[in-house]
């Protein structure tokens, strides 16, 4: 008996995609869609691509690996002080997909575009001939002239993380390495967050207001705070100074480090947070404070912007300063 035929990419848009599209797109029946931004804002523009195999593995839920595509685009676009308006996706498709991964993986992009209320515009969907790729591009808007930049860091700034840093970067380890004698240590509340924290990025959207009034520049930690740090204040004569001790963790990340003292490293440098890093100058670090903590979002101070070049140094309560030269995830 052979095989049903699968539908045409014309019926997996009407049937999977279509329900989730936004005003201006014609139910995704068009080629393009219109967008246009509030009157005195401009739009802002991200594209990221998540790749099966590299940046999650291939048997995760489909419905977490929508919500990590969605997410890891919406961070960019928290960072910039902007709200979201909507977003495009670009679907390539192994050969093995099933009818019951799509519908998992739009239940889950679905889901995730209605709790961070980003409606689908557009995109494409074709066959990859290898792994599949979700690619995502993010557009938001701030408004007129108000982007708040990543590169744009003062002498004398300090330095400021939200959230907790290092939990996904550890969950991927978990992961990988199951056997590890940390892991079984932890209960199974600290794994399953760490677990959770590597498959599903949460967005800072709560805090663009503030980092639009206060911030002096930001970006998302996608690639290991020490390396984004030195990203942030590469040229210009700025380097940073890290307090270790200062540096946000979750309990359970903080009990494997306990155990491990050696995870430090992998927190700090591994990738994945999402979260944001700014700078602010010292005369509006309460404001900042003050309204991150009325947007419900923890906000750590953990060090400042300081003159001469070099990556960023991070000081420990006890033994040397560490200073990570390669503290940032590269695809190359």
């Amino acid at each position: 008996m052979s095989a049903a035929p699968r539908p045409s990419e014309a019926a997996l848009i009407a049937r999977f995609f279509a329900p989730l599209a936004g005003p201006g797109t014609e139910g995704l029946r068009d080629d393009a869609a219109s967008l246009a931004p509030t009157p005195g804002h401009d739009l802002v523009l991200t594209a990221d691509a998540i790749v099966s195999g590299i940046h999650y593995f291939p048997d995760d839920p489909p419905a977490s690996i929508a919500r990590k595509a969605l997410g890891v685009n919406l961070s960019d676009i928290a960072a910039k002080g902007a709200a979201p308006r909507g977003f495009l996706l670009t679907l390539a498709l192994p050969g093995d997909w099933t009818e019951a991964w799509l519908a998992g993986f739009a239940e889950g992009l679905g889901q995730a575009s209605r709790d961070f209320a980003c409606p689908l515009l557009g995109g494409d969907t074709v066959g990859s001939g290898g792994p599949a790729l979700i690619g995502v591009t993010a557009i938001g808007e701030v408004p007129a002239g108000a982007i708040v930049r990543r590169t744009s860091a003062r002498i004398g700034d300090r330095i400021c993380v939200s959230g907790t840093i290092g939990d996904a970067a550890l969950g991927l380890r978990m992961r990988l390495s199951p056997e590890a004698a940390w892991v079984p240590r932890l209960d199974a509340d600290a794994r399953g967050h760490l677990a959770d924290r590597y498959r599903h990025p949460r967005p800072r959207l709560a805090l663009a207001p503030a980092l639009l009034r206060f911030a002096t520049a930001a970006m998302d930690v996608s690639d290991g705070l020490a390396g984004d740090l030195a990203k942030m204040l590469a040229g210009a004569g700025r380097g940073a100074v890290v307090d270790v001790a200062a540096v946000p963790l979750s309990p359970a990340a903080d009990c494997a480090i306990r155990m491990e003292p050696d995870l430090i490293e992998a927190a700090l440098t591994g990738g994945d947070d999402y979260e944001i890093l700014c700078t602010v100058a010292p005369g509006d670090l309460d404001g900042l404070r003050a309204a991150a903590a009325t947007a419900g979002i923890a906000l750590a101070v953990i060090g400042t912007v300081v003159s001469g070049g070099g990556p960023p140094v991070f000081r420990t309560e006890a033994g040397p300063a560490r200073v990570f030269t390669t503290g940032a995830f590269s695809h190359f």
